[in-house]
C-alpha cells in the first residue's frame, strides 16, 4: 500500500515537472510586455531542466519505460537547452590577436564604484577599472552604467581614462544632471574612426540603445550596445530576499520583490521590441552587446538575438554566469555579432570592481 502511494506520488510529481517545463518553454515565444508571468517561468527554467535530468535517471533505475517521459520532454524543449549551455572545450583566451580580428569589450561598470563601501576605495576602482579594460587591449569597449563628471575635475572625468588609446567615443548621456556635474548611460570607446551615431531612447524610461558606425579598412560596421530595465533592487529589497531565503516574514517581503520583478519584465519586453526593430533595420554587419537583465530562455534574450550568434555559446564551455548579486549562475550579458562575423575567441573576467564580469571576445568579418 505503502509502496504504491509513492510510486503515484512520484509519477504525479514528475507528469508537474513536466508539464510546468513545457509551459515555461513558451517564454521565448510571449511577449512580456502582455504577460509578465513568463519572465518568472524563464528563470525557472535551468532548475527544471535540472529536475527533469534528475526524474530521468531516477526513473531509469526504478521503471526504464517511465524515463522516457522527462527525457521527450527535454528533447522538446532543446531551443531551450541549447542556449543555456555552452558545449565547445573550453580554451585559455589568448592575448595576442591577428591586426585582421576585432577585440570588443563589454562591461556593465556599475557607475564606475565598484563594490566597496569606503569612499576611498570607490574613487581608485575607477582607475582599475580603466586598467584592466586596456591590458586586454580591445578594439572596442561598450560600457553600460557609465558615469562621468565635465565639471568635478579629473578625480570624475572618467571619460579620460580611456580616450589617450580611444580617441572615438560615443555616449548616451541617459542622466545629465546640473549642466555635466553627473551623467550616466552607456558609452562605445573606439580605436577605429566613428562615421555616425545614434541614440534610440527607451519610451518612458531614460536608458536607450545606442550604436556607433566604424570604419574598418573598406568595410563599415555598425556596434549596438544597451543596457535594459533591471529590477532595480535596492538595499532593502536584497534584505526582504534573504528573509525569504530564511523564511522570515516570506509573505510581505515578497510581495514588493514580485512587483519590482513584474514592473521589470513588463518594460524589457516593450525594450526588446524596439531594440529588434532597430537591429532589422541596419543594412550593415553589426554587433549587439550589453546588459540585457535577462536570462538565456527568457523573451527579450531570443527577441533581441533573432539569428545572431552569441559569442558565448559559440567559444566556451557551461552555464556561464555574468552577475554575481543574486543567484549563482544567471548570464545575462552578452556578445551577439550577426552572421558576417567569425567568432575566435570569448572570454569573462571577474576582475572583483562590479557585481557584473567583463565580457571578452574577439571576432572578424567575414570574407
Amino acid at each position: 500500500m505503502v509502496r504504491k502511494f509513492f510510486k503515484r506520488l512520484f509519477i504525479g510529481l514528475n507528469i508537474f515537472i513536466c508539464a510546468f517545463y513545457l509551459i515555461a518553454c513558451l517564454a521565448p515565444f510571449v511577449s512580456t510586455a502582455s504577460w509578465p508571468i513568463f519572465g518568472f517561468l524563464s528563470l525557472s527554467l535551468p532548475y527544471l531542466i535540472i529536475l527533469l535530468i534528475f526524474s530521468a535517471f531516477f526513473w531509469l533505475i526504478i521503471k526504464p519505460l517511465y524515463s522516457l517521459l522527462p527525457v521527450l520532454v527535454l528533447l522538446v524543449g532543446y531551443k531551450q537547452l541549447s542556449v543555456l549551455f555552452a558545449v565547445h572545450p573550453a580554451t585559455k583566451f589568448v592575448a595576442a590577436k591577428p591586426a585582421s580580428r576585432i577585440r570588443i569589450v563589454s562591461w556593465n561598470v556599475g557607475n564606475m564604484y565598484g563594490l566597496s563601501n569606503n569612499a576611498d576605495k570607490k574613487k581608485h576602482t575607477r582607475i582599475e577599472i580603466a586598467e584592466a579594460i586596456l591590458k586586454l587591449q580591445p578594439d572596442i569597449v561598450c560600457l553600460q552604467e557609465f558615469n562621468n563628471s565635465t565639471t568635478r575635475g579629473e578625480e570624475a572625468n572618467n571619460i579620460g581614462l580611456f580616450t589617450a588609446v580611444y580617441p572615438y567615443y560615443y555616449f548616451s548621456k541617459d542622466v545629465n544632471k546640473e549642466n555635466g556635474f553627473y551623467q550616466y548611460g552607456s558609452i562605445i570607446f573606439s580605436k577605429l574612426p566613428i562615421t555616425d551615431s545614434g541614440r534610440i531612447q527607451y519610451p518612458g524610461r531614460p536608458e536607450s540603445l545606442i550604436f556607433t558606425d566604424l570604419h574598418v579598412g573598406n568595410d563599415t560596421l555598425r556596434i549596438y550596445t544597451s543596457h535594459l530595465q533591471s529590477f532595480k533592487f535596492s538595499k532593502e529589497d536584497y534584505s526582504d530576499i534573504n528573509k525569504i531565503k530564511e523564511d522570515k516574514q516570506p509573505l510581505a517581503a515578497s510581495k514588493n520583490i514580485f512587483q519590482k520583478m513584474k514592473q521589470a519584465f513588463e518594460e524589457r519586453g516593450k525594450q526588446a521590441l524596439l531594440v529588434r526593430s532597430e537591429l532589422d533595420s541596419c543594412r550593415i554587419a553589426s554587433i549587439m552587446c550589453g546588459d540585457f537583465n535577462d536570462v538565456p530562455g527568457s523573451y527579450t534574450y531570443f527577441h533581441i538575438r533573432g539569428n545572431r550568434q552569441d559569442a558565448f555559446l559559440q567559444k566556451d564551455f557551461g552555464i556561464g554566469s555574468t552577475f554575481n548579486s543574486l543567484a549563482p549562475a544567471l548570464r545575462i550579458d552578452y556578445i551577439m555579432p550577426d552572421n558576417n562575423f567569425t567568432v575566435h575567441q570569448f572570454d569573462m573576467v571577474d576582475e572583483d570592481l562590479s557585481d557584473h564580469v567583463m565580457l571578452v571576445s574577439d571576432v572578424s568579418l567575414k570574407k
